[in-house]
């Protein structure tokens, strides 16, 4: 054979190998999959609701954001209110949470982790 044939075959491989290399999972995030947080399949997330029984409810919260929570009661002068999937079923799937954190004077925010948490740049 060649040099140039064994060239061809080298780089026809390569290109092969990187094809895999690359492969990824696909982007978890949809237009619409409300959580249906009834359903017995347990998968990582929620599996989606059947769309014909979503309602206004399922992407609305009735808890009030614009409001200060009470801070005295706990032991680090601080009241954390999450929004996540678990109180807003319309956000499953998007990768969305909302946190709001109130602070009485001299109150912190104790050291912690988010083991969850994800690079945005993929790493």
């Amino acid at each position: 054979m060649a040099a140039s044939s064994y060239f061809l075959l080298a780089v026809s491989l390569a290109l092969i190998a990187s094809h895999q290399a690359i492969a990824s999972d696909p982007s978890p995030l949809q237009d619409f999959c409300v959580a249906d947080k009834d359903s017995p399949v347990k998968v990582n997330g929620f599996v989606c609701k059947d769309p014909m029984s979503v309602n206004p409810d399922d992407f609305f919260k009735a808890a009030r954001l614009d409001m200060p929570r009470d801070t005295m009661a706990s032991k680090v002068g601080s009241n954390v209110t999450l929004i996540n999937v678990m109180q807003l079923p319309g956000l499953n799937t998007l990768g969305i949470s909302l946190a709001r954190i109130d602070y009485a004077p001299l109150g912190e925010n104790p050291p912690h982790t988010h083991p969850r948490a994800r690079d945005p740049n993929g790493a």
